[in-house]
């Protein structure tokens, strides 16, 4: 049995959200089992945000995700809080432009990624999430162009649909990153 918990955790209005729904929908599309569950402060954009994805072979029984395999901190304050948290041998994804700070752990892998210097360098300055995004899935072997085109094409919105291309452009710039 294979299942992976995680936590991705920043402001609100950095895509926390989006980006946790797409790795759920990635899994959903590969025929995984999955939970989804948001959290955000009551002011929304510039506030705090997260989001639990748990992804199994099996059913989940809850989507309360106290101890993750993976954490996505996109900004100080949740790395200050989630870090304790991460399992073991687990994954910490860093944006380094964001967070000067190093992860004090040494029992985990711990990826810098400058997520929003490069979502900026590129033209796409709100895409930094999608780009930590690519990097994740590069790092746990899940980078697979047609589990990832379903699901973005579950996310994203009909009146958004141009921004298909610039999302997998995105995710293959954190990929090689």
């Amino acid at each position: 049995m294979s299942t992976t918990q995680m936590l991705i955790a920043g402001f609100g209005g950095q895509g926390i959200l989006f980006a946790g729904k797409f790795l759920a929908y990635k899994g959903l599309v590969e025929e995984k089992e999955v939970s989804w569950l948001p959290s955000y402060g009551p002011e929304m954009r510039g506030g705090t945000a997260s989001c639990s994805v748990i992804i199994s072979d099996e059913p989940v029984g809850s989507p309360i995700v106290s101890t993750p395999d993976v954490l996505v901190a996109m900004n100080l304050p949740s790395l200050d809080k989630y870090e304790a948290t991460v399992a073991p041998g687990g994954k910490i994804f860093v944006d380094s432009t964001l967070i000067e700070r190093k992860v004090n752990r040494t029992d985990v892998e711990v990826y810098y990624i400058p997520a929003t210097r490069l979502a900026s360098d590129n033209n796409m300055p709100t895409l930094a999430n999608m780009i930590i995004a690519g990097k994740l899935l590069s790092v746990t072997n899940g980078f697979s162009d047609e589990g990832i085109n379903a699901a973005l094409k579950k996310v994203i919105s009909a009146k958004r649909a141009d921004m298909l291309e610039t999302n997998l452009k995105a995710m293959q710039i954190g990929a090689e990153n």
